[in-house]
């Protein structure tokens, strides 16, 4: 249980954090005034700032409170009416409400219903993918939309930078030339805005210690340190390729396959890494198969892993999933004879296969990514395929497919 004074001075606290000037805003497109909305994302991705601007634009902006804050341990679902009446006493009566990281509260979306039924607008956010998609499919079904929020992209990144953004597909030598160092910038950095603005690597080490002992072993109950950080270093070392869980044992010295299914799932929550299925017409078969795994971003995956200048085109991949992931697709990998890295599925059909290569000039490269890319067409009656690059550009038919090879910087920008 907690006081009304304990809430009254949090709030005086957090309100006086609000929007720093310096953040970059991250309004997207605008949401249902009758319905619920929800951010998820990951850890200091950019979701309070969003939620800052939001506020910004809006009459109403009062109604705020963050419960990641270590005072509010002991609050529950039954201290959210003194919450409402602080607020009343504070600011009087108003009717939108913006709660950060929501879910620390079990029961939580029992509280948000109740202001949705009383016709009042809430915005929430949260990190945890599990907890969110579990308690607003239950109470909340019909009633909320959702938007995932990801670290910055190539097009935010170079905003945040002070660079223009072309907007034309035809680009003068000097343009190209920017681009290009900008995108290889953002390709050793990633995107999470904090790190940009300082370039202090200890910010990525607190943010992954952050995820790891508060998100997933506190949240969790797990005891056992050892084991879910050789398994972070060891999938950050080996990202993209393939593994099962059975292989996973013997790496962390773990001794059932579903302690570490367990271990993938919890940090799969926090949105620090993703799985992905080989695509299979049987849903068995996808949950059997070997699967791929990516980070949620290249600064803070360089910071856990162990990588040489060999791996750029496995990174590479793991920074064209992540768009594609921000873009809202449905991912897939490909794998019979040969190996596509990505199919998009749309209403139940694969519409889009993606190579993705740092570089295919050597010969040997470029026919074992083309091999790939056409097996993936046949087998999914596509006509054309997209091969990712690091800074290559080539456009050519064979065996009566299209094949397009980009520049990854030109397609993050969409400027194909």
């Amino acid at each position: 249980m907690i006081s009304k004074k304990e809430i009254s001075q949090i709030i005086a606290d957090q309100q006086k954090l609000g929007f720093r000037s310096g953040d970059l805003p991250r309004l997207g497109s605008g949401f249902p005034d009758q319905e619920i909305t929800v951010v998820s994302g990951v850890r200091r991705c950019g979701k309070s700032t969003l939620l800052h601007e939001i506020r910004a634009n809006n009459s109403e902006k009062d109604y705020y409170f963050n419960f990641d804050d270590e005072r509010l341990i002991n609050f529950t679902v039954d201290d959210f009416h003194l919450l409402y009446e602080v607020f009343i006493e504070l600011f009087g009566k108003q009717t939108t409400f913006y709660f950060d990281e929501i879910q620390n509260v079990v029961g939580w979306e029992r509280f948000v219903r109740r202001l949705h039924d009383y016709k009042n607008k809430v915005y929430v956010t949260g990190s945890n993918a599990s907890m969110l998609s579990r308690d607003l499919g239950t109470h909340l079904t019909g009633r909320y939309c959702q938007q995932e929020l990801f670290p910055f992209s190539f097009a935010e990144f170079l905003e945040f930078q002070s660079r223009a953004i072309p907007r034309k597909s035809f680009l003068s030598t000097e343009e190209r030339v920017q681009l290009h160092s900008d995108f290889l910038n953002y390709f050793r950095k990633g995107g999470f805005p904090a790190y940009l603005q300082s370039g202090n690597s200890q910010y990525l080490k607190s943010l992954y210690e952050s995820i790891i002992y508060r998100d997933v072993m506190v949240r969790n109950s797990l005891t056992n340190e050892k084991e879910i950080l050789e398994l972070v270093h060891y999938i950050a070392s080996n990202v993209s390729k393939l593994f099962s869980y059975n292989s996973l044992t013997k790496v962390i010295g773990v001794k059932n396959a579903t302690t570490v299914k367990s271990y993938l799932g919890f940090l799969e929550n926090t949105y620090l890494v993703f799985l992905v299925s080989k695509y299979d017409f049987s849903i068995k078969k996808q949950i059997q198969n070997p699967k791929k795994i990516y980070f949620i971003d290249l600064g803070i995956l360089r910071e856990l892993g162990f990588h040489h200048s060999e791996d750029s085109g496995r990174l590479l991949e793991n920074l064209v999933f992540v768009e594609l992931k921000r873009r809202g697709k449905e991912i897939y990998y490909h794998s019979q004879k040969h190996e596509c890295d990505f199919l998009i599925k749309e209403k139940n059909r694969i519409v889009e296969a993606i190579q993705v290569s740092w570089s295919i000039y050597n010969q040997t490269t470029r026919e074992r990514e083309i091999k790939g890319l056409i097996e993936a067409l046949t087998c999914y009656n596509l006509k054309k395929g997209l091969i990712l690059t690091d800074d290559e550009e080539d456009d050519f038919i064979m065996n009566d497919f299209r094949i397009t090879v980009m520049p990854a910087w030109k397609w993050l920008l969409s400027l194909g």
